[in-house]
């Protein structure tokens, strides 16, 4: 049987090494899994390599807001399936992820025998969702537009995104990235446009549209 390349991605040491174990002992086959800390390792490994079979991918990830990081990756790697794993298990948050384009959503209260369940259905070609989903709300109009305006950005631009939600200035935003202020400016110019929008705060609001639960 070939070995399953998976990606796991979850800023918990202790959670990521308690995946690993379960995916090691409960896959048939030999399984390939590599760990990242932050959505700045997980770049770093799909910019190595695009054809992982699973990328498992927690909600609250360092460097992404809420379902940005799902968003980045659909719109970047499509052809990759996405599992997402939270703490957050309410059906909003899992219609969510649903919405945005996961293959699935693991609780993380869920015993060892669930988890191997769903990583399996994936890797098969499946999906995978607990019944939170058939209670879910469905995405309103602004968060699919701004799920589709995030898609459209290339990892560099999310970056660049990111720390303008931060509040940082382009100059400061260029030290960080080692490139000019222009091509920073450059960077915002096109960042507006596919997000439509016209200033910083604008830009930061959307962004937060893809944090994890709607306001009510």
């Amino acid at each position: 049987m070939a070995a399953f390349d998976i990606l796991i991605a979850d800023d918990h040491p202790l959670f990521r090494s308690a995946l690993h174990q379960a995916l090691s002992q409960g896959l048939a086959g030999e399984v390939n899994l590599v760990e990242a800390a932050s959505i700045a390792e997980l770049e770093a490994c799909l910019a190595q390599k695009s054809d992982w079979d699973l990328v498992l991918l927690d909600l609250n990830m360092p460097g992404a807001y809420g379902f940005s990081g799902l968003v980045l990756l659909r719109g970047q790697y499509p052809q990759i399936p996405v599992v997402m794993i939270s703490a957050q298990e309410e059906a909003a948050v899992v219609a969510r992820a649903h919405e945005f384009g996961a293959s699935g959503f693991i609780p993380k209260s869920s015993a060892l025998p669930v988890l191997q369940e769903a990583v399996r259905a994936v890797l098969d070609g499946d999906v995978w969702w607990p019944p939170q989903l058939q209670e879910g709300a469905a995405l309103s109009a602004e968060a699919r537009a701004a799920s589709e305006g995030l898609a459209s950005l290339t990892p560099q631009q999310f970056r660049v995104l990111a720390m303008v939600c931060d509040g940082l200035l382009n100059k400061q935003i260029a030290y960080e990235l080692n490139v000019s202020e222009a091509t920073i400016k450059a960077h915002v110019t096109a960042i507006f446009r596919k997000l439509n929008v016209r200033t910083r705060t604008q830009a930061a609001l959307l962004l937060q549209q893809m944090e994890s639960v709607p306001a009510s």
